[in-house]
Parts: C-alpha cells; structure tokens; sequence
C-alpha cells in the first residue's frame, strides 16, 4: 500500500518511473528493458597509471647543466625531530611548488586511527609499532600513486639513524630508490621552543624533545644532506631545501 502523499513523479495518476535503462519496447515480454546506453565520452572513469616503486630522478644531460628541482617530478622525505618544522617547511613547499606537489604527513596518517590509537609516547609496543608500520605503507602507496600520475610528493617522518624499525630502510622499500632524503635539524634551543607551542598528543615533554634531538645528531656523518634551520624562516629553508635537492638530483645520494 502507498504511504499517504507519496505519489510517481509527475503526481497523481502518473505513469510509475520506468525501470532500469528506459521503458520497455513494445511487445517485449515483462520484466526486459532496453539497453542503457554507453556514457558519452569524457565522463566517468579516468585511467590512471598505477603506482609503481620510484626510479632515480634523471640528472641534467649535460655537466655544466644545473638541475633545476622546481620543475622535476621528486619524492622526497623531510626527516627531523619534533620541532624540526617539518611539516610547516613540506606544506610552504609543495604549495609553492611550479609543478604539482603532494604533502604526506607520517603522524597525519597514523592519526587516522581514532579508537585504539596507540601513541608512541605512551610506550612503544607493538600496537604503535604495527600502526606505525601501516601508516608509513599507506603514505608509500600514496606517495606512489601521486608519483606514477606526475605529481611530485613531501613525506615528512621523524626518522631514527639508529633503529631500523622506523629508518630509512621502510621508506624506500615502500616509496622506491628514488627518494630524496633530506634532514631538517635546527639546535636544541630552537626545537624546545617550537615544542612548547604544540598542543594535545603532538606536544612533548622537554626531555623527550632533548632525547630525540640528540639522537637525531647521528645524521651527521650518514652521508644525508642535513639543514641547519635555527636561523632560518619557512621560505628560507624552502629555499634552502631546493639548493639541497638540485645538488642531489645530479648526485644522488647513497643510503
């Protein structure tokens, strides 16, 4: 039965809509409809390439030629510790980007779990080491898709030299041997003072700012190209950061 008011388009006494693919043809049997018709050209599924490990950027054919990384398709992976201004360097950069550019953020990601989110700084155990582990799978799958399709990505992370679980060796297995990887690693004075105006869970203690500072010190010496930011704004290190990427695009560098 009708609910009362509810009526076929066209109000009362209308027609009921015709079924899937248009009415049916005359002296067809019950319950056959027409065909629909293919969708017109330009409209509905886009093919795209799939995502694939990231090859080795080219460097400039010839020697005297400076890469030029403003217009280069690259995968880089901005690596530093809380305070580092990650994040606020990779979103200046990809924005100002002349070609177009993805910002990924590892914490980003792993904060998609809402219930059951297991902080790392509330002990490192296996439910954060899993999370983690997807995290940076899902950002590496990202990264590579939006790569194969032309657009260059910024992954940030807060990489360790010393504990293989969240080192280097995750990223390239999930992003590709092209990654660029640049570190980010102002004086301590600089991180504690940008740690004390975060908030919730991305803030943390001074000791632990001044633990990771000082283990992130382990760069030095890896073969990375390292910034030294303390002195430096967003647009400055951005800059910087190009400088840094030329020279790596025409040596790459061995990790």
């Amino acid at each position: 039965m009708r609910s009362p008011g509810f009526y076929p388009a066209g109000g009362p006494g209308a027609s009921p809509a015709p079924g899937p693919g248009g009415p049916v043809p005359p002296g067809a049997p019950a319950g056959q409809h027409r065909a629909a018709p293919p969708p017109p050209d330009g409209t509905g599924h886009v093919h795209l390439p799939p995502g694939a490990p990231f090859g080795v950027p080219t460097p400039a054919p010839t020697a005297t030629a400076v890469p030029d990384p403003t217009t280069t398709t690259l995968a880089v992976l901005l690596i530093g510790p809380a305070g580092a201004g990650k994040t606020s360097v990779a979103k200046y950069w990809a924005d100002h980007r002349r070609v177009p550019t993805a910002h990924i953020s590892l914490d980003d990601v792993r904060e998609w779990v809402r219930s059951g989110f297991a902080d790392p700084q509330s002990g490192w155990n296996d439910h954060s080491e899993a999370q983690y582990r997807l995290a940076r799978r899902t950002c590496g799958f990202a990264a590579r898709n939006f790569l194969a399709n032309g657009i260059s990505c910024i992954l940030d992370d807060a990489v360790f030299p010393d504990r293989p679980v969240v080192g280097l060796g995750g990223w390239k297995r999930h992003v590709g041997p092209g990654l660029l990887p640049v570190v980010l690693l102002p004086g301590l004075d600089i991180v504690l003072e940008r740690n004390a105006e975060r908030s919730g869970n991305r803030r943390l203690t001074d000791e632990e700012v001044a633990r990771i500072h000082g283990r992130m010190a382990g760069w030095y010496g890896s073969g990375l190209p390292i910034i030294d930011n303390s002195q430096l704004d967003v647009p400055g290190t951005a800059r910087v950061l190009d400088e840094v990427l030329a020279r790596a695009i025409a040596s790459p560098p061995n990790w």
